[in-house]
């Protein structure tokens, strides 16, 4: 399903050597390879075909021409015959868009008994590849490659991944945050280089007062806080105490006010993504709860106490799940059960975890916030609905970004929590307790995550390799040993390449 209007760029690679006729049926197989992946539905923008590229002139303009076109966020490219790999130098070196290598061939199979010196000349892309491959690896260029027949669903569904971590690539080098106030006093995690963060990302990272927000929310118009209460009772079970009547719906249309408000100053300076902190609210009377959860469902990237980092990139997190089943949260590892059964991990935040990681219909409720000072602040309460899925947090490590994420199996709690005012998600880590909770504080990792039941890890890594930034995958491959050994590696190859 295609989600997205921007474009990934086609590129088929060949020389004038084979003469015209080799080069049309060239052009013509390579469409065909670009209709069949369009067609496949594992894909969510439109692959585009470009004519195929002979001569360094012409590669050099075509990678150059997708650098500057805003509607291509990526290239893939195919050397379907044999394109010395020279005349690409100019071309890659110039290309600042992500890139995919496709290594595959117009057949499917060989035709055995007909086969000929023709056939041999038409489809060398068995070596072609490689001498491209031979390029981009001598001019050290990250990138993915796939290889197989574009009929393979297979190949379709890694070239569907590495494009939807493109369009998370493409979120990040437009993304603005808001941060309302500052960061929670004297924690470390959610400290970071805004600075080396926009050059890294592109993300834009600045801190605006509350009293834009405040007076934002105390001018909201008292009819469209009607319009939204209104919503609010038609789309989630709210408690009777909140209702019209109750006697704590007031509290239910200044949440309404506050997500009001809050809409407009992002909508106005083009935010998709933003932070709070419980010890920064000026002059709000609550704590934002259930303006943050449905904000977060509309697909605003949000982060707790001010944690930019985690607002980036639950934001692209989101962006590359555009379309895809399942929902992506702020989470936070909260605290553990360590038996009898198998270990597990409570997630929760005290207000803010969005309701698209639920399959139930959320109740709205208002229960007292024992840190913060202020009134009792209203939420939506559910708990997430069981699944695979991976948390992922970033840290900034002072000399370079790291993503750690774990790969883990959303369940059913094992008992009721009718006491827990907050929506929540209980999982069982892969491949174990042990090794995730170790590994994971081996690695740095932040307390604040994002947990996403719609983007598989693939995804996550491919944007890391787009990014240039670090990737630590924590799943059932993964031993401490391997794991431990791989941060040393880490630290020295990243290191290196940041040169003298």
């Amino acid at each position: 399903m295609k989600v997205h209007t921007r474009q990934v760029w086609f590129l088929t690679g060949s020389q004038e050597l084979y003469g015209p006729d080799v080069l049309t049926q060239v052009a013509a197989q390579s469409q065909v390879v670009v209709q069949r992946l369009n067609a496949s539905g594992e894909i969510p923008i439109d692959i585009v075909w470009k004519p195929v590229l002979t001569g360094a002139d012409a590669i050099r303009r075509a990678c150059l021409d997708a650098t500057f076109d805003d509607a291509c966020i990526g290239v893939i490219t195919w050397m379907h015959t044999f394109s010395p790999a020279k005349a690409w130098i100019g071309g890659l070196t110039s290309l600042a868009k992500p890139l995919l290598h496709l290594h595959t061939q117009a057949s499917l199979e060989l035709p055995w008994s007909t086969i000929d010196m023709d056939y041999m000349n038409l489809n060398q892309a068995a070596h072609g590849d490689r001498e491209f491959a031979f390029m981009e690896t001598r001019l050290r260029m990250n990138r993915v490659t796939v290889s197989g027949h574009a009929s393979d669903p297979v190949v379709a569904t890694r070239i569907g991944r590495w494009a939807r971590a493109c369009l998370g690539w493409a979120e990040a080098g437009s993304l603005k945050v808001a941060r309302f106030g500052d960061n929670m006093r004297d924690v470390a995690v959610t400290e970071g280089d805004k600075v080396e963060a926009q050059i890294k990302l592109g993300v834009s990272v600045n801190g605006f007062g509350l009293t834009d927000l405040v007076h934002a929310v105390d001018t909201v118009d008292r009819g469209d806080v009607d319009e939204l209460v209104g919503v609010y009772e038609t789309e989630y079970d709210v408690a009777p105490v909140l209702r019209r009547q109750g006697e704590r719906h007031d509290s239910l249309r200044y949440a309404a006010a506050i997500e009001l408000g809050l809409r407009s100053l992002l909508t106005q300076g083009d935010f998709r993504a933003f932070t709070t902190n419980f010890e920064d609210l000026g002059g709000l009377r609550q704590l934002p709860g259930v303006a943050v959860q449905r904000l977060m469902a509309d697909g605003y990237g949000f982060g707790g106490e001010g944690d930019w980092k985690s607002a980036v990139l639950l934001r692209i997190v989101k962006a590359m799940g555009e379309g895809l089943p399942g929902g992506t949260s702020f989470m936070e590892d909260y605290t553990y059960h360590l038996g009898p059964g198998t270990p597990q991990v409570l997630g929760a935040h005290m207000l803010e975890v969005c309701p698209s990681i639920t399959s139930d219909v959320p109740r709205m409720e208002i229960h007292p916030l024992s840190i913060g000072g202020r009134e009792d602040p209203v939420r939506l309460v559910f708990t997430a609905a069981p699944g695979p899925a991976v948390v992922v947090g970033m840290s900034d490590l002072g000399d370079r970004f790291r993503l750690i994420a774990n790969a883990i199996d959303v369940v059913v709690p094992p008992e009721q929590l009718p006491r827990l005012p907050v929506a929540h998600a209980v999982w069982e880590p892969r491949p174990d307790f042990v090794v995730a909770t170790e590994g994971w504080l081996y690695a740095g990792g932040p307390h604040h995550t994002v947990l996403t039941t719609a983007v598989p890890a693939q995804v996550l890594r491919d944007f890391a390799d787009i990014a240039d930034i670090e990737f630590v995958l924590i799943d059932e491959a993964m031993s401490l040993d391997h794991l431990r050994d791989r941060l040393r590696w880490d630290a020295a190859y990243f290191r290196l390449r940041q040169g003298l």
